[in-house]
């Protein structure tokens, strides 16, 4: 078992209307993701609501802010007890035994144009040994054909147009093998957390986006991006690409500053301390 702590702060400035705001900072809940404690602080003196999805676990917090500065600090400790799975063991899951909630991670979504990438997707993965490895081989195959660049992507930018690009950061990553995934009928999604064990070249800590495959009955984590460490991914929200989970969804006018996160590994209730490591097992924290 890990035990992660992590602590994030975002600020903005409201327009004189105020605003509404959609989160999804919370850690999700789950039976192999645990939120032992949290906390969160809100500068005004706000309601807040707190709604988990039954289907995916993600929790979004609601918050009606009123004009001027609001100031939003959340904090929580997880314990992490992964599923673990040799790789060669791992098969995919035939389509007509799929789970009625994993069948909307098979179709092509905004940033995910599946459709339009299956001649390409079975020419290069079509002929591979079906199961684990050829997942892993996507991931591979993207992160070997695209560099990693900060802002050199935005709000527009798909599967299709980093793949002509060839670099991105990590949502863009993602997006592409997802999109690959699921041109050859593997079932995949967009999942957000925090970049836990990156270099700290590539700036401070910041959110994550990474994916999680269909296979074997469970979700297996994939981070094509190749910039941090899986095994301390903590899972924030699930969806079909980047436009469902975004960790904070505004309307209205404000101006942001870029989010202040912090993660490390703490002791657990037997005292050792556990740190997160790069290895070669299929990691799940589903189910």
């Amino acid at each position: 078992m890990i035990r992660l702590r992590l602590a994030l702060e975002l600020d903005y400035d409201i327009a004189e209307h105020g605003c509404d705001f959609i989160f999804n900072i919370h850690a999700a809940d789950t039976h192999r993701q645990h939120v032992v404690e949290e906390a969160l602080t809100l500068s005004q003196d706000l309601q807040p609501s707190v709604e988990t999805d039954p289907a995916t676990r993600s929790r979004y917090l609601r918050v009606r802010a009123q004009a001027g500065p609001l100031k939003l600090a959340y904090g929580a400790t997880v314990d992490l007890s992964h599923h673990v799975e040799e790789p060669s063991r791992i098969a995919e899951v035939p389509i007509s035994r799929l789970p009625a909630q994993v069948l909307s991670y098979l179709y092509p979504s905004r940033y995910c144009q599946s459709d339009r990438l299956h001649k390409m997707a079975m020419r290069e993965f079509g002929q591979e040994w079906q199961g684990y490895s050829r997942v892993q081989g996507i991931r591979d195959w993207v992160l070997q054909r695209t560099t990693f660049a900060s802002n050199s992507s935005n709000s527009n930018t798909s599967s299709i147009d980093t793949l002509l690009e060839t670099e991105g950061v990590c949502r863009d990553f993602a997006h592409v093998m997802i999109a690959l995934c699921r041109a050859i009928n593997i079932p995949a999604r967009f999942t957000t957390g925090i970049d836990y064990g990156a270099d700290p070249a590539l700036g401070p800590p910041d959110f994550h986006a990474y994916v999680e495959a269909y296979l074997g009955d469970r979700w297996y984590l994939f981070d094509p991006s190749g910039t941090a460490i899986p095994m301390g991914f903590v899972r924030l929200g699930t969806g079909r690409d980047a436009a469902d989970v975004a960790f904070a969804t505004i309307f209205g006018t404000v101006i942001s500053s870029a989010p202040r996160i912090a993660i490390e590994a703490i002791a657990g209730a037997d005292g050792r301390v556990v740190t997160p490591h790069h290895c070669s097992s299929a990691l799940s924290t589903d189910g």
